[in-house]
């Protein structure tokens, strides 16, 4: 069989992390795509990797087996396609579109390729919360009552902080709910085992008007722009948003996403609330699992493989005490996923988040937006 090889499409602050993560993995990438080749240059040399003159060139490499798309949001679709009717596999950031039509269009092309496809919900492959999903589903907390957390993050908390993502022509109509609500509803449906069934929300633009900069910065970089550097901007996307959830099996739960949170770097936290017991966990301290019992004192797991549930184990490389973290999910991702490219195929049943798990994330998107808009409950049509 021919050697398994990767390429990278983006050369921004996700795209650096993906090709890091190959490597860990001894997956070779051939080389990156940036928004042209000049730009790309400046991160491909300090990666020692060669920079394809533009996307339809690293499509035509027939050594490229498999692509990650780590682009901005409105290039996800059309490049998505264009992958797949060149018969390569596909790992795809969040959101794999912007509309549901789009994500259900690449998810019958997907299947119909039969390639194997994934889209980057990493936050799934942090042990503790491979464990969290090994407790629930084994029945030790009782039927989940309540679902509750947040995503929260400071990065955009200023008007002269900037990133595509403000602009809905580049990064669709939603923003923080599709940027770090999307990870959050996706890990819960993952931990669960249940789906959304109805939303109710609340958005906030706290920030209408931002300083754009006048040249292109890099995610989480806006700290150097000077007002003199920037021209008024109107903000038509969400800084924040609080969501009411219903669950299709009667649970209850409630989503609190910002980008305007002081002090808050990346911070995704949840609680479920079984009829037995109750899980806790949070991204900022991630080795920490806590578990919330009545008759019985509550306590905190510490991430060591010999105390995770058989399920979770294979999430996890280094001994108990040996922190893993945020690099390290990618790197459990794409061992789930690069095991389905070795076969040939995707399995029956994926131990990876797939298109269709995207194209769930987009659907639960819309609604949420049209919960907003209109000011009540809205059903999840599937």
């Amino acid at each position: 069989m021919a050697e398994i090889s990767a390429a990278v499409v983006g050369t921004g602050f996700i795209g650096v992390v993906h090709v890091e993560a190959l490597r860990r993995l001894g997956i070779p990438v051939l080389g990156v795509v940036g928004s042209s080749p000049e730009r790309a240059h400046a991160k491909a040399d300090a990666l020692r990797l060669p920079v394809y003159p533009d996307f339809e060139a690293m499509l035509a490499d027939p050594r490229v087996t498999v692509v990650h798309i780590t682009t901005p949001n409105h290039l996800h679709f059309p490049q998505v396609r264009a992958a797949i009717a060149a018969g390569k596999h596909v790992v795809c950031e969040k959101p794999l579109a912007l509309t549901s039509a789009e994500s259900a269009e690449l998810v019958r092309l997907a299947g119909s390729a039969g390639v194997v496809h994934a889209v980057n919900f990493n936050i799934r492959f942090y042990p503790l919360c491979q464990h969290a999903r090994a407790l629930v589903q084994s029945g030790e907390i009782g039927a989940p009552r309540v679902i509750q957390g947040s995503y929260l993050q400071d990065w955009l908390m200023l008007p002269t902080d900037w990133n595509w993502r403000l602009e809905p022509e580049l990064g669709g109509e939603l923003r923080a709910v599709a940027d770090i609500g999307s990870h959050w509803l996706d890990l819960m449906t993952f931990i669960s085992g249940d789906r959304v069934s109805a939303v109710m929300t609340d958005m906030a633009t706290f920030i209408p008007v931002r300083r754009k900069p006048t040249k292109p910065i890099d995610t989480f970089t806006g700290k150097e722009v000077t007002a003199a550097d920037t021209v008024e901007q109107p903000i038509h996307t969400e800084d924040y948003a609080s969501i009411l959830l219903r669950f299709a099996s009667g649970a209850r739960g409630v989503l609190t996403v910002s980008q305007v949170s002081p002090g808050r770097k990346n911070r995704l936290s949840y609680e479920i609330d079984g009829e037995r017991a109750a899980l806790a966990w949070d991204s900022e301290r991630p080795e920490e699992l806590w578990l919330g019992r009545r008759e019985v004192p509550s306590g905190i797991l510490l991430r060591d493989p010999a105390l995770l549930l058989p399920a979770a184990r294979g999430a996890t490389d280094y001994p108990g005490g040996h922190a893993e973290g945020f690099p390290d999910t990618f790197k459990q991702l794409y061992k789930a996923v690069y095991r389905a490219v070795a076969a040939g195929a995707p399995p029956a049943a994926p131990d990876y988040p797939t298109f269709a798990d995207g194209h769930e994330e987009l659907i639960l998107g819309e609604a949420i937006l049209r919960s907003a808009r209109e000011g009540r409950w809205v059903q999840i049509e599937r």
